[in-house]
């Protein structure tokens, strides 16, 4: 008559069958391949990188925060690839825009500033953003005027903003800190692409039927950087 199988006896001959098992696999088997953490210098995922490096300044999806929402369509329409890759590349100095490309201390390759403006402009662009209207080009050909400005910002701003930029239905422009740390540029492009997010209008919308001029726009940037704290004198540069 047979004896049955104790149950510890069972359980040593499936132990070792398990053991076998795993030893087939050999001293250096290590995880599987698809756990394998991928270097951050290695990540090439849009998402992943706007998320961790550009969204806390300006909005998920692009749709502004601190900064300009960089998936307005009307500034993606003014700013080509060159002028975006070279901002997030270099940054802006004296402004709060830091430079995130490896060869001028940030973190990221080229090429994962190459995905990243890629992939803002294959995502957000939109061909027919201006309409039939002609953009105002995103550099200044030339100085603006401070004298004329003044009389194009009582025009086209002081709605707003108030006769002396203090502040009315909208924030203050003669904040010094505000002032001290944004470039020209960037002044520049906030008054053509505007703050759709905040309700303020693009070049066009601030008189309605009648668009600020290239001329009038460079009058408004000299006149608000005349009004910068000389102890916080901007370079000229771009932000944006």
């Amino acid at each position: 008559m047979n004896q049955p199988v104790k149950q510890p006896t069972i359980f040593l001959a499936v132990s070792l069958a398990a053991l076998a098992a795993c030893g087939t696999r050999g001293p250096q088997a290590g995880p599987p391949v698809e756990s394998a953490v991928i270097p951050p210098n290695r990540i090439m995922d849009f998402n992943l990188l706007y998320a961790r490096n550009c969204s806390g300044c300006h909005g998920a999806d692009g749709k502004g925060g601190a900064a300009i929402g960089l998936g307005d369509p009307v500034y993606l329409a003014i700013a080509d690839d060159a002028a975006i890759r070279r901002v997030t590349s270099d940054g802006v100095a004296g402004t709060s825009m830091p430079a995130f490309a490896q060869h001028s201390g940030g973190m990221l390759t080229d090429d994962q500033i190459h995905v990243i403006v890629r992939g803002m402009r294959s995502r957000w662009a939109k061909p027919d953003a201006l309409g039939n209207a002609e953009a105002p080009p995103y550099a200044a050909p030339s100085a603006g005027d401070p004298k004329r400005g003044f009389v194009a910002y009582g025009v086209y701003c002081s709605s707003c903003h108030g006769p002396d930029g203090h502040g009315g239905k909208a924030s203050s422009i003669m904040d010094p800190a505000y002032l001290a740390l944004v470039s020209d540029q960037g002044l520049r492009t906030t008054i053509i692409v505007g703050r759709p997010e905040l309700g303020a209008p693009d070049w066009r919308g601030d008189v309605p039927g009648k668009a600020m001029s290239p001329d009038e726009i460079s009058g408004v940037v000299a006149w608000l950087a005349a009004q910068r704290p000389q102890v916080s004198a901007q370079v000229v540069g771009g932000n944006r």
